[in-house]
């Protein structure tokens, strides 16, 4: 796919889901886009392939980027979990400048990509080469992030339990995932009270935790 194709196709899809690409925001996303796809052919950081174009673009950027629009005005600190390829974490980023992104990553491969990507870009943001859970005793992470996104990651009490002590309290968790029906998750754990289940894409939903603030 050349850069014009991209940028075509990110169009169509974009309008499909109400949203608006401004300034150099089309420009990064390629990018970013392309990057993915030529470390991919080495290294296995996605599924997706350009030869299924519709779902790549839709999962690896519209998403996120209907994601951005939920994520307020305000400076947020954010963790991105089991980052991989670097979506929803970088694009989410991209469309809203004024996150300051963590993304954590346990595998030094993918971990080197990530890094690659972001001098690419020109972006802030960091790169932890751990699991989240050895993360969790060191003080600069514990209840000192915004918001916290999650994609493709098995999601559990347990893991929900583990995931909620990065977020201050009234921060909020983002789970990418497919449909889970309306209502409260089953599996959802005190502080965290389920916010709103959002559509994404036709084939995905974004869960929206909100961590309580404890008396």
């Amino acid at each position: 796919m050349t850069q014009k194709e991209f940028g075509q196709r990110l169009a169509r899809r974009a309008k499909r889901a109400g949203l608006t690409l401004n300034g150099d925001l089309p420009s990064r996303l390629w990018t970013y886009f392309d990057l993915l796809f030529r470390w991919n052919a080495k290294i296995n950081l996605t599924s997706l392939t350009p030869d299924a174009p519709d779902e790549a673009v839709d999962r690896l950027l519209i998403e996120p980027l209907v994601a951005a629009r939920h994520v307020g005005n305000g400076d947020a600190r954010a963790i991105d979990i089991g980052s991989g390829g670097g979506s929803p974490g970088i694009p989410l980023m991209l469309a809203a400048s004024q996150i300051r992104l963590v993304m954590v990553e346990s595998k030094a491969r993918k971990s080197a990509f990530l890094r690659e990507a972001l001098r690419q870009l020109g972006a802030g943001g960091s790169v932890e080469t751990a699991r989240f859970e050895e993360l969790l005793s060191r003080p600069e992470f514990h209840e000192t992030f915004d918001l916290l996104t999650l994609r493709a990651v098995r999601t559990d009490a347990r893991t929900l339990a583990g995931l909620q002590a990065f977020v201050r309290p009234a921060g909020r968790l983002f789970l990418f995932g497919g449909p889970m029906g309306d209502g409260q998750p089953p599996w959802l754990v005190p502080p965290l009270r389920w916010k709103e289940t959002l559509p994404l894409t036709v084939e995905s939903v974004l869960t929206v935790l909100e961590k309580l603030r404890i008396p």
